[in-house]
């Protein structure tokens, strides 16, 4: 979402990291230019004068211009205001005798029902809770059967309702229904319309009052830009909000609600909606965030994202395969891609490195997940005996793969030369020395 705006803080913020000596006049030319990034991102511009402002005053005194490296004070001048701008962590709240009521808000086409599925597996997956939820929306065809679908992916409990019944009788029996079976939290998901209209906030305000939920979250496509920014305003006049979910933040946005709509709305942002599957949905860290915008990575996401989507046994399985000096085959090649592809792919892995804003796109470009599907569909087209021993892949065994995987000959010798560098990587580290030596050997060949 934020990839236009990282390119253009990340180029202007470059050229003073280096410099021993700051004047008012390139620190003046440098944040018109931080301006007019923040401008084509399409932030609110209430929003870029508070920010332009305060960095300026931080920037022409003392903590910058007196410091032994001025372009790095300043950066880090940037990077605070632009946490204080997107505002701080602010965790789901669940404190409240069960079950916890979640109410979802929003506009139709926001994301509103995928979200409640979201939302579902992370309190079931992270959080270790029950989950039932139930569909007020009797307008739209078939949203109560999206939802009941959904639910049986995620694993929550779905209390039916019909298109006949009022929208706060079947929240009522939702809830009653989650008391009789003890479960600790139900997601409301609420009618949306197309635009903003008297009818719908009146329904939304009758739900609000009969549940009085813990949490009143208004979902919000980010690819809406300002008009995200109005809608959550006229939301927030009429709803006591608690926080903003935007979602399909992992498309071209230009990142402008996700910087605005704390500043307009003074409600947090609590998640992002970072893809379209049920698994895509992530806490917002403010301070994380403004990292990736500026370039620096998001290092303690990667973390934690490795904990959870790694298979331990796998992992340990391979590594003590290779202390004992067996071979790294292209059954444990394809093992791999699969972990990748686990934790979001390779754009989401190169996303959150520090330094990726210095490699060129056509690099980038160069590396992306539908090669990783290739791979894995060219080693799914081989026999057992050629994934334990390539040795043994010559020309009628890689014409015959090629066919069964629908790619060139050149493809599979690509991969079989991939996998030799991979391989020979792995008998570095079953040598000793580990990882450490490993980057020792690389050093020089990143791209950044």
């Amino acid at each position: 979402m934020f990839n236009n705006l990282t390119e253009r803080l990340n180029g202007v913020l470059q050229r003073l990291r280096g410099q021993g000596r700051l004047t008012e006049d390139n620190i003046k030319e440098t944040l018109r230019e931080v301006r007019m990034a923040l401008l084509e991102a399409d932030v609110a511009l209430p929003v870029v004068r508070e920010f332009i402002e305060h960095v300026r005053e931080r920037a022409v005194g003392n903590e910058v211009l007196q410091s032994l490296t001025p372009g790095q004070a300043l950066v880090k001048v940037v990077h605070d205001e632009l946490v204080a701008v997107i505002g701080e962590a602010v965790d789901i709240n669940l404190s409240v005798q069960p079950p916890a009521i979640i109410l979802m808000a929003g506009l139709q086409g926001s994301g509103k029902t995928t979200t409640v599925a979201k939302l579902s597996r992370f309190l079931k997956e992270r959080r270790k809770k029950t989950v039932l939820v139930a569909s007020c929306d009797i307008y739209r065809p078939a949203a109560i059967d999206q939802l009941e679908t959904l639910a049986k992916e995620v694993g929550a409990v779905f209390y039916p309702s019909d298109p006949s019944q009022d929208p706060v009788k079947i929240a009522q029996g939702a809830v009653e229904e989650a008391r009789k079976r003890f479960i600790d939290v139900v997601i409301i998901d609420t009618a949306g319309r197309l635009h903003i209209d008297a009818e719908m906030m009146d329904e939304i305000k009758r739900l609000h009052g009969a549940l009085q939920p813990i949490e009143t979250l208004f979902v919000v496509d980010s690819m809406t830009g300002q008009d995200a920014i109005n809608t959550a305003k006229v939301f927030n006049d009429a709803l006591p909000l608690t926080g903003v979910v935007l979602t399909k933040t992992d498309g071209d946005a230009r990142g402008g609600a996700a910087l605005s709509i704390r500043h307009v709305t003074g409600k947090p942002i609590k998640f992002l909606g970072v893809g379209e599957k049920t698994a895509a949905l992530e806490p917002f860290h403010p301070d994380r965030v403004a990292s990736r915008i500026l370039g620096m990575g998001d290092v303690l996401s990667l973390v934690e994202e490795v904990e959870r989507s790694i298979d331990r046994e796998q992992a340990e399985k391979l590594a003590g395969k290779l202390k004992k000096g067996k071979g790294f085959d292209l059954e444990d090649f394809r093992d791999q891609m699969q972990q990748m592809r686990k934790m979001g792919g390779m754009a989401n892995l190169m996303d959150k490195l520090p330094g990726m804003s210095n490699v060129p796109q056509k690099v980038k470009d160069q590396v992306n997940d539908k090669e990783v599907v290739r791979m894995e569909a060219i080693i799914n087209s081989m026999t057992r005996q050629e994934r334990r021993s390539p040795d043994v892949i010559k020309g009628s065994r890689k014409r015959r793969i090629a066919a069964g995987s629908g790619v060139q000959v050149q493809d599979v010798n690509r991969l079989l030369k991939q996998f030799d560098q991979m391989q020979r990587m792995m008998k570095q580290m079953s040598k000793g020395g580990g990882i450490a030596k490993l980057m020792r050997g690389m050093k020089g060949r990143l791209p950044f």
